[in-house]
């Protein structure tokens, strides 16, 4: 690498970790002040110190809070399992609502919301198991002497058409209960409070801690299997140990935001784009972009067509989507 690209990519880091963490910040404030009622940020601080006990504290701490709480734990958990399939799968389109991941943990809710209201109430431990469950099955379907990248992929999108069939099934069968599931599919907060910041707060923090612990053996594995095994890494171990981490992280934003996608495609691969593939700096600043991008998406979905709030899982597709698009022009994989 040329002294100039060294410089340019020195230069672009220093640049995101100021622009990121300002985002972020920009991101929580317009969270917490913009809604059918506008809370100043002084009167933000007032009633995070207390001192103010008028109606934007009820709607600031029983509502936007710990909203906002949960809009940031879930694109951290998204874009965090997106950063580690890729390097996993040492390929930029890996995502866990493209290989399947995300839709276990949906069709997992879907039965508990339409086939078996009666346990409606154990919907995020349902939602956590089936992604975790997917994850499983993916890694098994994929194993012959070994699990390649490659085979894991194709057995992933092929078992997330098959759950999609299912789920849509699900939907047919049970028509006269659509209605209550739809939010859900769609993607958001709406109706989310602080029970849901309790349940999640655990499975996302022990996620984040362990993908941050997990950064040598992603960029061990970047290396490709043969230099990493001469290395002393064992390949398949860490590989399989990483996509249930994945599926740890996807399950718990899935348990509170339901089916939120594109998250973990766009976020890692534009800061690679940025700071390279160094996962030491990849992987914090993919959750901090990640968490920055659904507090703003989400206080979009909540203000600009009020009084409709329209699911923030619709807006990010609107915005993944297309990027994909481009993502498979530029390698080729579209004429």
């Amino acid at each position: 690498m040329s002294e100039w690209t060294l410089q340019k990519r020195t230069r672009r880091r220093k640049q995101t970790a100021i622009f990121l963490p300002l985002f972020f910040l920009v991101s929580a404030v317009g969270g917490l002040a913009l809604g059918a009622v506008v809370i100043s940020p002084q009167e933000i601080w007032a009633i995070m110190l207390g001192n103010n006990e008028s109606l934007g504290h009820t709607i600031l701490l029983n509502v936007r809070l710990p909203r906002l709480i949960l809009a940031t734990l879930a694109g951290a958990c998204l874009a965090a399992a997106g950063a580690i399939l890729q390097g996993v799968m040492q390929n930029p389109l890996a995502d866990p609502s493209i290989i399947g991941v995300t839709a276990g943990g949906g069709l997992a809710a879907s039965l508990a919301m339409v086939a078996i209201p009666q346990i409606g109430y154990l919907l995020p431990v349902l939602s956590f198991g089936g992604a975790f469950l997917t994850a499983l099955l993916i890694y098994l379907f994929a194993w012959d002497k070994g699990a390649s990248p490659l085979k894991i992929i194709l057995a992933g999108v092929a078992i997330n058409a098959l759950l999609g069939a299912v789920q849509s099934g699900i939907m047919i069968l049970y028509s006269d209960r659509v209605q209550s599931v739809l939010p859900w599919l769609a993607g958001g907060f709406q109706g989310r409070g602080w029970y849901h910041v309790e349940f999640v707060l655990p499975y996302a923090v022990i996620g984040l801690v362990l993908a941050l612990l997990a950064i040598r053996p992603i960029n061990l594995l970047l290396l490709g299997d043969e230099a990493a095994r001469l290395l002393g890494t064992p390949v398949e171990g860490f590989r399989l140990l990483l996509i249930m981490l994945a599926a740890l992280l996807a399950g718990a934003a899935v348990s509170v935001a339901g089916l939120v996608g594109f998250v973990g495609l766009v976020v890692p691969h534009m800061i690679r784009l940025l700071i390279g593939g160094d996962y030491r700096l990849l992987l914090p600043f993919s959750m901090i972009g990640g968490a920055a991008l659904v507090m703003f998406t989400d206080t979009i979905a909540r203000t600009a067509f009020d009084p409709i709030e329209l699911p923030v899982g619709i807006l990010l597709a609107c915005m993944g989507a297309p990027f994909f698009l481009v993502l498979l022009k530029k390698r080729g994989l579209l004429f």
